[in-house]
């Protein structure tokens, strides 16, 4: 068995990340093939899981076990806040959509879904179970983004999107909360150790099914 925490969650994984990978939305921020209408799906979608993400990294500083925990989750909230209201009114305003039009769409099922869960998770669960199902967000994208920027991408929009997440700044985030991981990981039993690598497979399914979701343009199956 693996000797770090993290090692052992992305075990469970590898087979959904390669599949992420693979996946045509990833695929098309660098080949050219990604229509706008569909980023700008993505996008809406994002801005309306980070208040969700949010507040489910606030209940994470709540129950951590210490200062740097909560102090970090803390910040981290307010960074996702930051984000939604500042990279994606840039994003929005360059596919023609306000911020203020932006959040008067809909919250497509599979958002809806996944934000739930992460809150579920963080209120019902442990600090540890809080962590483990917020981890793929943050790993996740440092990941894909890590991966596609040696290709790159012809479109300004997709570029500075891969920048982001490829870059040192978000990496060091990433890197703290993997701490934090194998910190709470090494002290949990053999049983909540188990509810973590459950929760993080959740939610990097989730991860797969947020990106399909956007490029399918995901709406509700039936109306009011």
């Amino acid at each position: 068995m693996p000797d770090r925490t993290r090692d052992l969650l992305w075990s469970d994984v590898e087979t959904i990340y390669d599949k992420i990978l693979a996946h045509p939305f990833v695929t098309g921020l660098t080949d050219g093939t990604l229509p706008h209408e569909t980023f700008r799906h993505y996008i809406v979608q994002d801005a309306h899981y980070l208040r969700g993400y949010a507040k489910a990294l606030a209940v994470c500083s709540a129950k951590g076990p210490g200062e740097d925990e909560t102090m970090m989750f803390a910040e981290h909230a307010a960074g996702a806040i930051a984000a939604e209201r500042e990279l994606h009114a840039d994003l929005l305003g360059a596919l023609g959509l306000s911020s203020e039009q932006a959040r008067a769409l809909p919250v497509a099922p599979a958002t809806r879904a996944y934000v739930s869960y992460l809150l579920a998770t963080a209120h019902g669960g442990s600090y540890a179970e809080g962590v483990a199902a917020v981890l793929p967000c943050y790993w996740i994208y440092a990941k894909v983004g890590e991966h596609l920027v040696g290709t790159g991408s012809a479109d300004p929009l997709y570029q500075r999107w891969i920048d982001m997440y490829a870059g040192d700044e978000y990496r060091a985030v990433v890197e703290a909360v993997l701490d934090a991981t194998d910190r709470v990981g090494a002290t949990v039993s053999d049983t909540e150790l188990g509810l973590m690598r459950e929760h993080f497979t959740t939610t990097s399914r989730y991860e797969w099914m947020f990106w399909d979701a956007a490029h399918r343009r995901e709406e509700w199956p039936v109306g009011p």
